[in-house]
């Protein structure tokens, strides 16, 4: 029975776990190039029971054999399924088809600057004309920081190369990676490289115009609540049922 709280307790924990990873999802459905998390379990190693100094058993100890201690929370995964496409006729809004991120210049609270990777195309020029993020974040280009002319007529070919009324000026960098298991998230929809991370060239082509949704699935993301809620109402129900059963033996055994 003090196993079966356990167990119940151990399940409660996973379904919070699931339920923040699909939260976080929702909240971040209408967030440009978001990618959606997934939430894992792995079950607790066995463990043996052993029957101690029963009278039925001649007092000697006796192992009963293996039974688990119910779920522990896993790793969290990303689906980096590439997002529907929205068009925005927006010049500086670009969108990748494909495999492949922005690199972007990024500078923290305390000012150190450090390379993020991102799939979120919502750009916008300065005063003094160079390309950002909308947190103000250097766009990256061949030559690094791109910087254009405010008044010129600016187009982006599939390729990622900036004209200028015509005039190839920069190119916009794609960067990929061999394995997506060494980028960790950064914010809400940044990702860097972490030790072991391999670049490699981008297979894919920019979209100018467009931008890339989030790969969240609201429908199917509501459908798993639900889902996770009556999981946890069980697990619940469970302890509330040991208790009182354990109260009442409790309660026996003292008459």
């Amino acid at each position: 029975m003090v196993r079966g709280l356990y167990t119940a307790y151990t399940g409660m924990l996973n379904q919070q776990h699931r339920m923040d990873t699909i939260t976080n999802n929702l909240a971040n459905s209408a967030t440009t190039g978001y990618k959606k998390e997934g939430a894992t379990a792995q079950a607790f190693d066995d463990m043996l029971i052993t029957k101690l100094r029963d009278s039925s058993e001649g007092f000697w100890d006796r192992k009963i054999g293996p039974t688990t201690l119910g779920v522990k929370i896993g790793e969290n995964f990303t689906d980096y399924t590439q997002g529907s496409l929205k068009t925005t006729d927006n010049t500086l809004d670009v969108a990748i088809a494909g495999d492949g991120f922005f690199e972007i210049s990024f500078k923290n609270k305390a000012g150190v600057e450090s390379l993020k990777y991102t799939r979120d195309g919502s750009f916008a020029l300065t005063k003094e004309g160079w390309l950002v993020t909308k947190d103000g974040d250097f766009l990256q280009g061949m030559n690094g920081n791109i910087q254009l002319d405010t008044k010129a007529e600016i187009e982006i070919d599939t390729t990622g190369r900036i004209l200028e009324n015509g005039k190839a000026v920069d190119q916009i960098k794609l960067v990929d990676f061999e394995d997506y298991n060494y980028l960790r998230k950064y914010g809400e929809n940044m990702y860097a490289p972490i030790e072991g991370a391999v670049q490699k060239e981008a297979n894919a082509s920019l979209r100018q115009g467009y931008l890339e949704q989030s790969n969240v699935n609201v429908i199917s993301e509501m459908v798993e609540m639900i889902t996770i809620a009556r999981a946890y109402e069980a697990n619940q129900k469970f302890i509330q049922t040991a208790d009182d059963t354990l109260s009442k033996d409790v309660t026996l055994g003292a008459l």
